[in-house]
């Protein structure tokens, strides 16, 4: 059963997230619309709601030819594109211009550039960048040696390796991060067992998990490059904030963070510590105040090494669905209803 009300605000948001959900028709031209069709909105005593095209066309409308509401909307069409476009820069070994690579899709470069930083947050060259230094620590491990790993990642020669400032060098890479040391504690909490991983600056990991044996391999997995270190009595102190929040959600935890991400990942990291406890964002809502995409505000989440305190779990699909949780739904759940459960408590009660 469709809420008219809901429905309404859909439109005047033009929230693509709801398209799918129903259809907008329109009695004085006969159309029907997506909820988020850029044409002009019509009167609002104007207009019927129904629940798919087909229940619309029986009652005699047809399809708006700007939205598409049959096919693929122009937001999809253009998601496509640009999915087309990631695949070209990750598959050509020699690096493509911004003009060649938007003749190949069929763009113009000023149409592609905008549209592929909307959906991806980066630029075509920062997304082949990452990628072809993604294919670089995959070969370095197995190297003979870093030019080697370079020109078979399709780098030209070993010089750009070394110019990002504050990362791991290939060689400290290649020899799997010697001499950085993280110290990690493993304690029971209300969420099954929490495992916390810290650096000289801050903590740089908080997972999740089961059983004990899984939270080391993920943590080794995540950090294959460096000496870790069991440290429960060291970390104790640390352990108890997280926990006490976890029982308690207005006890928040204050612990130094030390995140470990591309810049775009910060990005939406930092805007997630900033959603407060007993609230949440959608993932439209967030890529619109961070100019990107839904999609990568999802990915970036679902790569958050720290959970809780970058609470990556106050970001829920566009009908408010707990979709998406790196440690499970059930864990999502339960800390978004603690959270929310705390702030009805605090509220006055109506006199």
């Amino acid at each position: 059963m469709l809420d008219p009300e809901l429905c309404w605000q859909a439109v005047c948001a033009r929230d693509a997230s709801r398209d799918g959900q129903f259809v907008t028709a329109v009695r004085s031209t006969g159309i029907y619309c997506r909820p988020s069709c850029p044409a002009r909105r019509p009167r609002r005593d104007n207009i019927e709601f129904h629940p798919s095209a087909e229940s619309a066309e029986a009652a005699g409308f047809r399809p708006c030819r700007r939205c598409s509401p049959k096919g693929a909307s122009p937001a999809e069409q253009m998601d496509a594109l640009v999915a087309a476009a990631c695949r070209l820069l990750e598959q050509t070994s020699t690096p493509l211009t911004l003009a060649q690579l938007a003749a190949r899709i069929g763009l113009s470069p000023s149409h592609l550039a905008r549209a592929f930083k909307t959906r991806t947050g980066l630029t075509p060259k920062a997304w082949a960048d990452a990628h072809r230094r993604a294919r670089l620590e995959a070969e370095l491990p197995q190297a003979p040696s870093v030019l080697a790993a370079a020109l078979e990642a399709g780098y030209s020669g070993t010089r750009a390796l070394y110019e990002r400032p504050g990362a791991l060098s290939p060689a400290q890479q290649r020899r799997q991060g010697a001499g950085e040391a993280l110290r990690y504690a493993i304690t029971p909490c209300p969420l099954g067992l929490l495992l916390l991983a810290a650096s000289e600056k801050g903590v740089c990991a908080l997972l999740f998990g089961d059983d004990e044996a899984s939270l080391e391999d993920d943590l080794r997995h995540r950090f294959a490059a460096a000496r870790l270190q069991r440290d429960d009595a060291g970390l104790g102190d640390w352990l108890h904030s997280v926990v006490a929040q976890l029982e308690e959600p207005e006890r928040a935890a204050r612990l130094p963070l030390d995140l470990r991400g591309t810049a775009f990942q910060q990005r939406v990291w930092r805007a997630l510590t900033q959603i407060p406890s007993g609230e949440t964002r959608r993932y439209g809502e967030l890529a619109a105040s961070l100019g990107t995409h839904a999609r990568a505000i999802a990915r970036a989440c679902a790569s958050n090494p720290v959970g809780l305190l970058v609470p990556c779990h106050r970001v829920v699909g566009g009908d408010g669905a707990r979709l998406g949780y790196r440690w499970g739904a059930q864990r999502k759940a339960a800390l978004l209803d603690g959270e929310r459960a705390v702030l009805r408590e605090a509220e006055p009660e109506a006199g």
